[in-house]
């Protein structure tokens, strides 16, 4: 079993980001006193931050050592937050700008799985009402439609015909981003976490809604979690091979969670990646991570130790080479945390 006692005392002060200002704030909010939780029955010195809007007023005067980043969706998950923490020098857990930027937005995250030779279901990009003809003529109904850069399953509907396809898409485009519509994948869906690049034990999704949607995820009792599921063992391995391949050829580091299919030709797709899951003692990740014998405040310690591993994500040189002007003189005090004003960030970011 991973120790990490000996390591309580080198997190010093930690900044627990929640909430943002996405469509999955609620989920973050939830994830985020959990995690808080964690850390304090841990011992580690941790406070927690609700980022409401600007995430920049978010931090803003904080003097903290790292972060544990446990904002989904926009704003938290997309390379936003990063882009900041990595201009003025603070760790973090997860992946850096560019993985999570492309994670976000499942389109261009498809795009580079199937550069990489990766199997993932045929799509369609939807960006005018023009475009709903050269779907149906591409893809056979039914399939499904996706606004890119949302989590949670939010804005997606199943289309089987020309009329759901264009109430599918108009519903997601208000989403203010790119939408495709997807080959609908008819078999069994599963989900894999991946921690500091091992993937834990499989969980296989199974639910009575259409598809595993928001209210198959956070509302329903009746979604069933199967782990340990029933595969082979050379498919367990298969799919392990191939969710941290995955995570590799988009750039993900510490941790994630990778959602694919296979499909009644027993061929797997891989439909998207999540860098900031769910961290509810009810989420998929600690699910796994319970089946592989970590409990919850463990795997959260683990999650938070991937952050000494993301000072290679800074975005701009040392502050050694800096004048001082580039950070407070209130800035590194005597155990090296930084304390952020709004000048500090508005120049380095």
């Amino acid at each position: 079993m991973h120790d990490t006692n000996k390591h309580i005392n080198d997190f010093g002060s930690v900044a627990v980001l929640m909430g943002g200002y996405a469509a999955e704030r609620e989920i973050s909010l939830k994830s985020g006193q959990a995690v808080f939780n964690a850390l304090k029955r841990k011992g580690i010195d941790v406070q927690a931050i609700d980022v409401k809007d600007n995430i920049i007023n978010a931090v803003q005067g904080l003097e903290i050592d790292r972060v544990f980043n446990i904002i989904h969706g926009r704003g938290g998950e997309d390379g936003v937050l990063q882009a900041i923490l990595d201009s003025c020098e603070i760790p973090y857990t997860g992946s850096g700008v560019l993985a999570s930027a492309l994670a976000m937005d499942k389109l261009r995250t498809k795009l580079a799985w199937r550069g990489a030779g990766l199997k993932t279901p045929d799509w369609h990009l939807i960006r005018t009402e023009n475009d709903l003809d050269d779907c149906e003529k591409t893809l056979k109904f039914p399939v499904i439609v996706k606004p890119s850069k949302e989590g949670s399953s939010l804005g997606m509907s199943k289309a089987n015909n020309c009329s759901e396809l264009e109430q599918a898409w108009l519903k997601a485009k208000s989403y203010q981003c790119d939408v495709y519509a997807e080959s609908w994948v008819a078999g069994k869906e599963y989900t894999v976490a991946v921690l500091v690049g091992e993937a834990l034990p499989i969980i296989e999704l199974k639910t009575e809604n259409e598809f595993y949607d928001y209210d198959a995820k956070y509302q329903s009792e009746q979604t069933q979690y199967i782990c340990p599921c029933d595969l082979s063992q050379e498919m367990d391995i298969h799919l392990k091979e191939l969710a941290v391949k995955a995570c590799e050829v988009i750039g993900v580091s510490g941790w994630g969670r990778v959602d694919l299919f296979i499909d009644h030709q027993n061929t797997v797709q891989l439909i998207e990646v999540n860098t900031v899951p769910g961290m509810t003692d009810h989420s998929l990740v600690p699910m796994a991570a319970k089946q592989h014998g970590l409990e919850f405040d463990e795997l959260v310690v683990r999650i938070l130790e991937t952050s000494f591993d993301s000072g290679s994500n800074y975005a701009c040189a040392s502050y050694e080479n800096k004048n001082e002007s580039s950070i407070s003189t209130a800035g590194r005090n005597a155990d090296h945390s930084v304390q952020l004003s709004a000048a500090d960030i508005g120049t380095n970011c």
